[in-house]
């Protein structure tokens, strides 16, 4: 037994917890969770816990059924909104086959995997999200989305509910160990977001699980309703998951160069033409639902075209402005992704994407100084500017052909999501919509 496995029963006794929940994501990014008691945490670190595998979206075929959730132990925490009586710990884990070896359709798993590929390389990968959500009164959505307040980007809203909202859930999240830099209300009304510190993708994938759920708890205490749907009014901002993504080699910046242009480096330069060129190959993945595309091709500031620039909030890359003494801050911003993706494979197809254009040395084009959406589409197509898939079966049938994408997901994984998310469409389009009949209905 190591050290941090140590820690974790010492913790258990000292601080009297009664439950630990061990939790992992399905293929969908849905959090799942097995709750154990103390006496049975030395064998789930021996051995993990055993679980019908086939009964979660994507993680095994039926006849491979049995699979075994190894808890992590560096991932511990105590989960505040339970108590401190008869308390309540969570760990994330690995999912292994009987055999020990690691389950190739765990999320988790996917993107260990794009990370060890990279540390091959010499880089450690971080990422930083900027995660967008709505809060609602709380009522059936059937009966309408009322946002709990008018306010607009940055506004202060007296004894808003948002205030407290965002208050109270980063208390929860930093009494976590999850730290947070940001917070303020967003564009759209009812809309906030708050910005998890960035840290290597594995842990701010695993932020972000906790952070959806904290999330969900936070709404539950107040009485309101917390939604990550990409695009819930037709006439707002969708929720984004802007995510500042650098590579480090060691302690030094790898996107890093005093000399180039913007101060980026060969190496950021090409991870960049890597996004660019696999943009929409990796869209499906980014933005996994029939609602994502909403969002995208809703204005915004949604990015809707293939494009990088520098401080450019049309692009679908941006290169931010930092101060020129601190070179450890150079990073891009890719502004596709959305609140309700799987993190763990949107960030190994994000990782994947650059690596293949740092291994390929792919050209970087030009980048796009003016606004991408006020451009004709002739001037766009005169500067190369391709756009992103409009649908999600546009971006499915993109998808199936990518080998990048299959090779980072794994055949199985790659297949299950080609297929779970083809019936996402056909389901959506047999919908008869309220705008079809409002309109249609007296007309025809």
């Amino acid at each position: 037994m190591d050290r941090q496995q140590e820690y974790v029963l010492r913790s258990i006794e000292e601080r009297d917890i009664r439950f630990i929940r061990l939790w992992f994501t399905d293929v969908l990014g849905v959090l799942k969770s097995v709750a154990i008691a103390p006496a049975e945490l030395e064998g789930a670190f021996a051995e993990g816990i055993g679980f019908d595998g086939s009964s979660i979206e994507g993680l095994t075929r039926v006849y491979e059924a049995d699979m075994l959730a190894k808890p992590d132990p560096a991932t511990f925490q105590v989960l505040p909104w339970r108590g401190e009586e008869n308390g309540v710990a969570r760990m994330f884990c690995d999912i292994l086959t009987p055999a020990g070896e690691p389950a190739r359709s765990d999320p988790r798993g996917v993107l260990r995997r794009a990370m060890d590929k990279a540390a091959e390389k010499g880089f450690t990968f971080y990422t930083h999200p900027e995660i967008e959500f709505y809060l609602f009164q709380n009522s059936s959505p059937e009966d309408g989305l009322v946002p709990i307040d008018r306010g607009g980007y940055f506004d202060h809203v007296a004894r808003g509910t948002a205030h407290d909202f965002r208050r109270d859930a980063i208390t929860t999240l930093e009494s976590m160990g999850i730290s947070v830099e940001f917070s303020h209300h967003e564009a759209g009304p009812g809309q906030n977001e708050i910005d998890l510190r960035y840290a290597d993708a594995l842990s701010t994938a695993d932020n972000i699980q906790t952070f959806r759920t904290v999330i969900k708890e936070v709404a539950l205490q107040q009485d309101v309703l917390a939604t990550f749907m990409p695009k819930p009014l037709v006439d707002a901002p969708g929720s984004g998951m802007h995510t500042h993504l650098s590579l480090f080699e060691g302690e030094r910046n790898a996107f890093y160069d005093p000399a180039g242009q913007y101060q980026l480096s060969d190496t950021g330069r090409a991870f960049i033409a890597g996004l660019l060129r696999h943009a929409a190959e990796i869209t499906a993945v980014c933005n996994q639902h029939v609602n994502s595309y909403k969002r995208l091709w809703g204005g915004g500031e949604a990015p809707s075209y293939v494009c990088w620039g520098h401080n450019n909030r049309s692009a679908l890359v941006r290169v931010p402005m930092y101060k020129p003494d601190k070179g450890g801050s150079a990073r891009v911003e890719y502004r596709a992704l959305d609140s309700a993706a799987n993190p763990y494979l949107a960030f190994a197809v994000l990782l994947n994407a650059g690596l293949k254009g740092i291994e390929e040395g792919y050209e970087l084009p030009e980048g796009a100084d003016d606004d991408v959406w006020a451009m004709s589409r002739a001037e766009r197509k005169a500067l190369g500017i391709r756009s992103l898939p409009n649908s999600l079966r546009e971006a499915v049938e993109i998808m199936e052909t990518s080998e990048l994408v299959a090779e980072t997901l794994g055949e199985d994984t790659f297949e299950f999501f080609l297929r779970n998310k083809r019936t996402e469409w056909e389901e959506y389009r047999a919908q008869v919509t309220a705008y079809e009949l409002q309109r249609f209905i007296p007309a025809l």
